[in-house]
């Protein structure tokens, strides 16, 4: 069974929002079901800080060995900053989905956070067959 952190959100597509000390940033990327499901991560092309998207909006790509896939946004928001390791690392987020791996820093509403899947409702989605887009 894939990590599932208890102090995360989770989506039906398998991005994750983890919260900060301020409640309406949270940073955003993908589990590690998706990366394992992904393979090797070997690019990514993800926004610039001040792009603005919608609940479900693509904000981005994700290529591995395996597949390229779109990225979508949790939630509606404005991105604040990219990880700028992912740029010559694309591999973190193999190895740490839920640290170094994340991709965008959010600014966002947090009402519409708390209507994310917590662990347990994340866990159940996989269980029931992993929850495809």
């Amino acid at each position: 069974m894939p990590s599932i952190p208890a102090d995360l959100r989770y989506t039906h597509d398998h991005e994750y929002l983890k919260s900060t000390d301020d409640p309406s940033v949270v940073f955003v990327g993908i589990t590690d079901f998706a990366q394992g499901e992904l393979g090797d991560v070997v690019y990514l092309d993800l926004p610039k800080p001040g792009a603005k998207f919608g609940a479900h909006d693509t904000f981005g790509t994700i290529e591995a060995v395996k597949a390229v896939s779109d990225l979508y946004c949790p939630v509606a928001g404005e991105v604040l900053a990219v990880n700028p390791r992912l740029d010559g690392e694309p591999s973190i987020v193999n190895s740490d989905p839920y640290g170094d791996g994340w991709m965008i820093k959010m600014k966002v509403a947090p009402a519409d956070v708390a209507g994310l899947m917590d662990a347990a409702a994340y866990e159940k989605l996989l269980a029931a067959g992993g929850g495809a887009h």
